[in-house]
């Protein structure tokens, strides 16, 4: 069994990456980004290094750089997070910044309206920690408050190639208007892909993304299955719901889309989810095998049968292939 989301795991594969401009995030200002813009470093593709690219200000490099400092001081970047939420955790990725990454680096957090001001409270999330070169930090978030954006403080100066910010959407259900259907398994109101079979061409939490696929990398799909069987995924809806429609679909996904689907589903208590695998092979059908179309929206409302609230629900790809999103609509319980 593979993990959803590999480069998330060391703080659990439940959560999503909050800086992902995918899903709205901004690099917002930085103090000097002459080097290598600041943007760069939020790209959710991992860093690259292109041996003899340069630009009109020297090496290329995959990441946010500032110059070389000659005052006191540090330089900062202030990124605002795809939503408010609530981090498990940060990657702080010096990915091919060897002699030019920053000695040290801190995190502070805030949570306002709008964007920071000069007057807006900043309080630290991660103190100043000592960084190596070309290497991933992965250091701990222990502040459960929600917050709605970051600022990265780099002692003195340097190049960061990726920040990751690893956390949950603090969603308000208050305000969410419960009589209409919602999609359950928005990544937005905090559904998150629990296990999967295979991932070798794309991790399932990206089913649960905002609007279609940009490209087949923009999606979930396996390895060529050689094997007896199927492929399959379990998602954890945003909360409990009875679901009346169901939308898979196969944007980009020409030559290998799966066969069928299927999808099964139940209501799970959260603290029994390490097996979840083994319960799921025993949940009951919210949507019998359907044949699938390359690069289409299939959606389904008469086939799926009243089995009441679910929480969890199991999509099987029928023997293997690519989905590019999963909707389930459905009123919260």
């Amino acid at each position: 069994m593979s993990s959803p989301d590999a480069e998330g795991q060391p703080f659990g594969t439940s959560f999503i990456n909050l800086l992902d401009p995918r899903l709205g995030a901004e690099a917002l200002s930085a103090s000097d980004e002459f080097f290598a813009p600041k943007e760069r470093m939020l790209n959710p593709e991992p860093a690259v290094f292109i041996p003899g690219k340069y630009d009109d200000n020297g090496k290329w490099m995959d990441g946010w750089e500032s110059r070389r400092k000659r005052q006191e001081g540090y330089d900062h970047c202030i990124c605002r997070l795809a939503f408010p939420g609530r981090i498990a955790g940060f990657d702080i990725d010096t990915s091919h910044f060897t002699g030019n990454f920053p000695p040290a680096a801190s995190i502070e957090a805030c949570n306002v309206a709008g964007d920071p001001m000069a007057s807006t409270k900043w309080q630290t999330v991660v103190a100043a920690t000592s960084l190596k070169g070309d290497s991933h930090h992965f250091i701990a978030c222990h502040d459960d408050n929600a917050f709605t954006h970051i600022r990265l403080n780099i002692f003195p100066d340097g190049g960061v190639a990726r920040l990751r910010a690893f956390g949950r959407p603090a969603v308000d259900w208050q305000r969410i208007d419960r009589k209409q259907p919602q999609n359950l398994a928005d990544v937005e109101l905090g559904a998150y892909a629990v296990a999967c079979s295979d991932q070798h061409y794309g991790s399932p939490m990206r089913l649960l993304f905002p609007g279609r696929g940009i490209n087949m990398g923009d999606g979930w799909e396996t390895r060529r299955r050689r094997e007896p069987g199927n492929d399959w995924c379990i998602i954890a809806l945003a909360r409990a719901g009875r679901l009346s429609k169901i939308e898979i679909d196969t944007a980009h996904f020409k030559g290998n889309f799966p066969d069928r689907c299927s999808i099964q589903a139940a209501l799970v208590d959260a603290s029994t989810e390490q097996s979840i695998v083994t319960q799921s092979m025993f949940w009951r059908t919210l949507l019998p095998e359907q044949k699938m179309a390359m690069d289409k929206q299939h959606y389904y409302a008469g086939e799926i049968p009243d089995i009441g609230p679910v929480s969890h629900v199991r999509l099987n790809v029928i023997p293997d292939g690519g989905v590019s999103r999963l909707r389930l609509w459905g009123e919260p319980v």
